[in-house]
């Protein structure tokens, strides 16, 4: 079964790096702007897990993943956390609000797709 990420983050070339390293890691990869495009994206996109950047305009990565976990239709998909940021209490608000993990950019590609699958088998 291929895995399914849809990757939201307001840099372009954040969401190009994203999408050339998950689609040569043989996932299924579609991309979103900020939160929401992820939203929007979010129903025919069907993921397993969501990457999210933190700081991004019209909603913000805090924003998003609470609408993933409280929204209309709440889904319990991994949400793995990529960003800049690496304060503690950043982190504990990511948690406190449904991220499943936090990576700092730049990103090393094949911790991220370990990462990635490990939530993945973790929510199957």
């Amino acid at each position: 079964m291929t895995l399914k990420v849809l990757a939201v983050d307001d840099s372009l070339t954040i969401r190009e790096l994203l999408r050339s390293c998950l689609v040569n890691a043989g996932f299924d990869v579609d991309v979103a702007v900020d939160g929401v495009d992820g939203l929007e994206k979010l129903p025919a996109a069907c993921p397993d897990v969501v990457i999210t950047d933190i700081n991004m305009p019209r909603m913000n990565g805090f924003e998003f993943i609470d609408a993933l976990r409280g929204g209309e239709n709440p889904t319990s998909v991994p949400i793995l956390v990529l960003t800049t940021e690496s304060a503690a209490e950043l982190k504990q608000k990511a948690r406190d609000a449904g991220a499943t993990g936090w990576i700092v950019k730049p990103f090393d590609e094949t911790k991220l797709v370990s990462a990635i699958r490990r939530v993945a088998n973790y929510a199957a």
